[in-house]
Formats: C-alpha cells, sequence, structure tokens
C-alpha cells in the first residue's frame, strides 16, 4: 500500500485501540467496582453488559450515520463523547447512576467500529486489505492489553495514595482528547460517504452475499460472546490476593490480551483472499482446546493458558473483517459493518452477563468448558464458510 494510506491506516487504528481501551477499562477495575459497591459478579457481569449491549446494537445506526455523512466527523462524536462519559464515571455517586454512565458511553464507543472499518476498506484493495487490516487488529489488541496495562501502573504508581478506579477513568480522558484533536487535524478522509460516490468508479463492486454473508456472522457473534466473557473477567481469573494484588491482576491480564496482538499481525500477514476462509475455520476451531486449557489450568498455567487463547483467539478479526468486505457493495460497507457489530458486540455482549451468572453458580470450570462447546460450535458453522467459497 502507498505510504498516505498506511498513514490513515495507522491513524485510524489509533481511535481502533483507543475504542478497546475504553471497553477494557471496565474490565480493568471490574473487581475493585465491585467491592467498592458491595456487589458480585453477576451484578458487575450486568455492568458490562449494560456498556457492550449499545456497543453492538447502535452499530447499525452508526454504519447508517457514517455512510450519509463520512467517518471523520463520526469518529470526532465517538471520541469526545468517551471522554465526557469517562468523567462521568469518575463523578458516578451510585452504582445506578454508574449503570446510566456506562451505557451511555457504550452507545458513543459503538460508532467507532462502522466508521473506521469502512474507512479503511474504502482505502485499500482486496490485495492489501488484509494487511491494512493486520495493523488495524494490531493497533485493537494492543488497546485491549492497554487498559489493564495502564490499570497496573496507575495503581502500582498510586500505591498508599488513596486513588481508586474513578481516579483511573479521569487518567482515561487525557489520551481519548488528544486523539480527537489529532484526528481533527490530521484525518484526510477521500471517501466522505458511500452514498456520494461517483457511481462510474472504475473500482470493481460486489454483489450482496446474503447467505455467505448471514453464516459469517453468525460465526462472528459467537465469537464476540466468547470475546467478552474471555474479557471482562479475565483479570478475576489471573488474580492473587495480598498486598498490590489490583495492579498484579491487571498486569497478567494485559501480557495475556498483548499476545492477541502477535496473533493479528500474523493473521493479517499471511491473509490474502484466496485463503481467508480455510484460516477462519482453523483459528475458530482452534479457541476449543485453548478454552478447555483455560478451564482445567491452575496456579502460573493460568497465565500461559490465557496468552495461548488471545493469540489464537484474536486471530479471527483480520480474517473475519476482510471477508466481510468481500459480500458487502461498497456503497453499504459501513452499514454492512454496522450490523455485524451489532451482532458481535450487542448479542455477543450477552457474554458478560450471562458468564458472571455461570461463575457465581456453577463455577469457573463448568463455565469455561461450556464456552469451550460454543467455540466448537462456530468452529463447525465456518466450515460452511469454506464449503461456500470453493462453489
Amino acid at each position: 500500500m502507498s505510504r498516505t494510506t498506511f498513514h490513515l491506516v495507522l491513524l485510524v487504528s489509533c481511535a481502533h485501540a483507543m475504542v478497546h481501551v475504553y471497553e477494557q477499562s471496565l474490565p480493568s477495575v471490574e473487581q475493585m467496582i465491585g467491592e467498592d459497591f458491595g456487589v458480585g459478579e453477576d451484578v458487575t457481569g450486568s455492568l458490562g453488559m449494560i456498556w457492550r449491549i449499545p456497543f453492538g446494537v447502535l452499530a447499525f445506526l452508526a454504519g447508517w450515520l457514517t455512510d450519509r455523512f463520512g467517518s471523520k466527523p463520526l469518529l470526532l462524536i465517538y471520541l469526545l463523547g468517551c471522554v465526557a462519559t469517562s468523567a462521568l464515571a469518575w463523578w458516578a455517586p451510585t452504582l445506578g447512576v454508574l449503570f446510566g454512565v456506562m451505557f451511555i458511553m457504550g452507545c458513543f464507543a459503538s460508532i467507532y467500529h462502522p466508521a473506521g472499518l469502512a474507512l479503511i476498506s474504502h482505502e485499500t484493495t482486496p490485495e492489501n486489505r488484509s494487511a491494512a487490516l493486520g495493523w488495524h487488529g494490531i493497533f485493537g489488541s494492543l488497546g485491549i492489553a492497554g487498559a489493564p496495562f495502564l490499570a497496573a501502573m496507575f495503581f502500582s504508581l498510586s500505591d498508599g495514595t488513596g486513588v481508586s478506579w474513578r481516579d483511573y477513568y479521569l487518567l482515561l480522558m487525557i489520551p481519548g482528547a488528544v486523539l480527537a484533536l489529532v484526528i481533527w487535524k490530521m484525518l484526510k478522509e477521500h471517501h466522505r460517504s458511500e452514498a456520494a460516490q461517483d457511481a462510474s468508479s472504475s473500482i470493481p463492486d460486489v454483489v450482496f452475499n446474503r447467505r455467505a454473508y448471514a453464516v459469517l456472522v453468525g460465526v462472528g457473534t459467537m465469537n464476540g460472546f466468547i470475546y467478552a466473557s474471555f474479557t471482562h473477567f479475565l483479570a478475576r481469573y489471573l488474580g492473587v490476593d495480598g498486598e498490590h494484588s489490583e495492579s498484579y491482576r491487571t498486569g497478567f491480564a494485559a501480557m495475556a490480551l498483548a499476545c492477541g496482538a502477535v496473533g493479528q499481525g500474523l493473521a493479517g500477514k499471511f491473509g490474502r483472499p484466496d485463503r481467508l476462509a480455510w484460516m477462519l475455520a482453523v483459528v475458530v476451531l482452534a479457541n476449543a482446546p485453548c478454552l478447555i486449557w483455560i478451564a482445567l489450568a491452575s496456579g502460573p498455567l493460568r497465565i500461559v493458558a490465557t496468552c495461548v487463547f488471545a493469540f489464537v483467539h484474536f486471530m479471527n478479526q483480520p480474517l473475519y473483517n476482510s471477508m466481510l468486505a468481500d459480500y458487502i457493495p461498497r456503497r453499504r460497507r459501513s452499514l454492512g459493518f454496522g450490523f455485524s457489530n451489532m451482532m458481535v458486540f450487542g448479542t455477543g455482549g450477552l457474554g458478560a452477563w450471562i458468564t458472571g451468572m455461570l461463575l457465581e453458580s456453577v463455577g469457573p470450570q463448568s463455565t469455561y468448558l461450556t464456552l469451550a462447546g460454543l467455540a466448537l460450535t462456530a468452529g463447525l458453522l465456518s466450515l460452511v464458510i469454506v464449503r461456500q467459497r470453493r462453489m
């Protein structure tokens, strides 16, 4: 890809990293919030669901708005909205108010994926799209790992000063505001909206493949459920007791999630149009044994198991998003990505709530074995896509 396109991909990818920092900010301090308000995993799991449902459901609306108004203004609204709601999270006097704040933050965060993914897909070709989405995925994984890493550093450096999870949200206002300023000044959008594109464009378009798109989104939805379940309670799963326990929990979580960046980079590097389907099937099927290992692991092996799972699981993202672009006409690319994210993060967002209830009722081993069964189901469904691509 050209240097101009690469720079655009990197800038948009920074916004991708930031949306996952805001997404993972709650899991990073989930246990602290529970202890502060005197509630258990079922309630903090519901808090995670309240964030994730609008994050997914409103992506469809965000995709429609992006098709009409372009990506740049939508990206600015998302960033400034998350900055403002971070300030509200710091202030929230009651658990009920915090539920409302998390819902509103999820609404603003829902804008990113249809706006960012559509912009990258417009500026790339099928030949370099996987590489671009690989970089996009690497930054996303760094953002996912960055939230618990920042929390670990923040609580470690602030140990004994009386800082709380509320102060962590104040910290998150800074990078969001800085990135909004940079995007406002530097982002040059060549496709302001799909509706405004010249109908005589020389770029070949695709016919909307409803069946293939539906199957692919079904696989993505199950992956989204597993993603929400895994990340929301990761710090608790890796938890340690005693002095500095919060910084250790979030530090181990950051280390595990950082492995996802490596997986995304490799998948983006080796993903080519003719191999996307079978690579996705292999990756999704490989989630099942990794989750079985997580269910059975104990002690330090829990860290190893989660690192391996994150490496494998996050490989699906550049493959999945590249395949989506193959099935959606350019004039409806934002809307297609929006519906996908509505299902992946919206329906998938139920994972935090359901997993919280399972952890309370049947314990971690049975919970992660159940997730392994879901991963196997998603893997078998992904084989349908392999067959479709060969026809």
